[in-house]
């Protein structure tokens, strides 16, 4: 049996993309990076989450086909299985920390249908704002060309997921409510692979911009659920690494905070250029953080869920580096969606 690459959840977009290579223009508090939300803005797109549309949200899934070197829908998710005995493949988190309330579930829009991500709060210097470390695909369609619309985060979604009856709000009935994306920040190398494939799988990370939000709408997200640090750098092969995320497929019903441990290896198949963990998450899972180190429920984020192979029990994500730190410095002042070539 040939052996397929699978992308483990969503992609999303709809919007008219605008390239924004570098900043210029603001002044005053936009200038010094300090986000004026728009409250109109924000207010819409919690009111577009109604608790049908949650209910609709999938992952997207793709196989990829060796000979063609492209990637196809598919029907299911990759197959689970057994590992060593000193790894973690895929369990409910249940020791707390900082990570329980930074890693949440995203949702996004694209082309009428709606997606789910994970992903997580990095720490910055930057007052007024928060940044969010997800996967490029979870924030532009590498195919359509086009940015995920209606983006937003829900931290701490384990505590209380929703229960998506047809009354009520989505958001208020979450734990800390949810914080829409102003701006979202991708790699050129990711938009210009045109699909979801060796170029992209290198650039599969992406951060996105939100102001004010949670229930009370006047809330800073990392101010209220904290951040890590991040890496920008490779980390050596066998270093201790936790994944986590909020898998929806087959036997995972993305309520739960999952999370598999390991040791850190390399993808062969892209000559090394991105991680491998044992790990049997499905998507839905996608974005969501690789920490090492990692102890006491927190630690520093180094990669992200980007793609897993049917078959074959394991996560693989992308390096971060130099590229992704000058992402993340536009993100400090970014108020609309950018592509960093």
């Amino acid at each position: 049996m040939k052996t397929t690459r699978k992308l483990v959840a969503s992609t999303g977009a709809v919007v008219v993309l605008t390239v924004v290579a570098t900043l210029s223009g603001p002044t005053g508090a936009a200038a010094r990076g300090v986000l004026q939300p728009d409250r109109s803005a924000h207010d819409r797109v919690v009111a577009f989450w109604t608790n049908a549309r949650v209910a609709q949200a999938i992952p997207r899934d793709f196989d990829f086909d060796p000979k063609s070197r492209s990637f196809r829908p598919s029907a299911k998710p990759a197959a689970g299985g057994g590992g060593a005995s000193n790894t973690t493949l895929g369990s409910s988190w249940t020791a707390g920390g900082e990570v329980l309330k930074t890693t949440g579930k995203v949702l996004f829009a694209m082309g009428g249908t709606y997606y789910v991500c994970s992903a997580s709060v990095a720490d910055d210097s930057v007052s007024g704002r928060s940044i969010i470390l997800t996967a490029a695909h979870c924030a532009y369609d590498e195919s359509g060309e086009a940015f995920a619309t209606n983006w937003m985060f829900v931290p701490d979604y384990d505590s209380a997921p929703a229960s998506l009856d047809t009354s009520g709000s989505f958001c208020a009935g979450t734990s800390l409510g949810c914080w829409t994306a102003s701006a979202l920040v991708v790699a050129g190398g990711y938009t210009t692979a045109g699909g979801f494939n060796d170029q992209a799988v290198v650039h599969d990370y992406a951060f996105a911009v939100v102001g004010a939000g949670g229930k009370s709408g006047t809330a800073q997200l990392d101010a209220t659920v904290g951040g890590h640090p991040i890496q920008f750098s490779a980390v050596s092969a066998g270093a201790d690494t936790y994944l986590f995320g909020y898998p929806a497929a087959g036997r995972y019903k993305g309520k739960d905070l999952v999370y598999c441990r390991g040791p850190l290896a390399f993808d062969p198949s892209t000559a090394n250029a991105t991680y491998r963990v044992g790990c049997n998450m499905t998507g839905g899972s996608s974005g969501g953080p690789w920490f090492t180190p990692f102890s006491a429920g927190s630690g520093t984020m180094m990669s992200v869920n980007s793609y897993g192979y049917s078959g074959i029990t394991a996560m693989h994500g992308p390096k971060l580096n130099s590229e992704t730190q000058s992402m993340f410095t536009t993100a400090a002042s970014a108020n609309t969606n950018t592509i960093v070539p």
